[in-house]
């Protein structure tokens, strides 16, 4: 972990906040490239009926769009939530090199609680995982938004 991973988790909180208000489940992510953000999101589902509208898949998107590429192997994917197995393919896929998340997702998480999609050696691709970075944070803010809406 490196003091970009921290500062860019607090870019992704900020995120996962904006989801919040619009009553998204509260993930947000964010694509560095040699320390500048190339790309970001939150979580859309809700508001855009897209169920592949999740945060990592927005901000690669965007990091696609604002690097001109689809091949993001010289980037960091940031997010706040343990990515689940589609998005994990879409890491694979964009050929990301690191992969940094705060909190694990014991229901779906696909990088280290229930599978290992993103550095699986079967696969043409893996990337660097980093898990736990202000973790608490990113977990509080996930209860706090369900304990709301249950």
């Amino acid at each position: 972990m490196t003091q970009s991973d921290e500062t860019m988790m607090q870019h992704a909180l900020t995120l996962a906040r904006q989801a919040a208000m619009l009553e998204e489940v509260p993930i947000g992510a964010v694509v560095f490239h040699e320390g500048e953000v190339v790309g970001e999101g939150f979580n859309t589902k809700e508001t855009s009926n897209n169920p592949t509208a999740h945060a990592e898949l927005n901000a690669i998107v965007d990091a696609s769009n604002h690097l001109g590429r689809w091949r993001l192997h010289d980037c960091t994917l940031v997010v706040t939530l343990e990515p689940c197995p589609m998005c994990a393919g879409a890491i694979v896929n964009a050929r990301l090199d690191r992969v940094v998340y705060g909190a694990s997702d014991k229901k779906s998480g696909a990088c280290r609680t229930l599978f290992k999609i993103a550095d699986d050696p079967r696969l043409n691709h893996r990337c660097e995982i980093i898990s736990g970075v202000l973790e608490e944070e990113c977990i509080e803010l996930l209860q706090d938004f369900f304990k709301i809406r249950r």
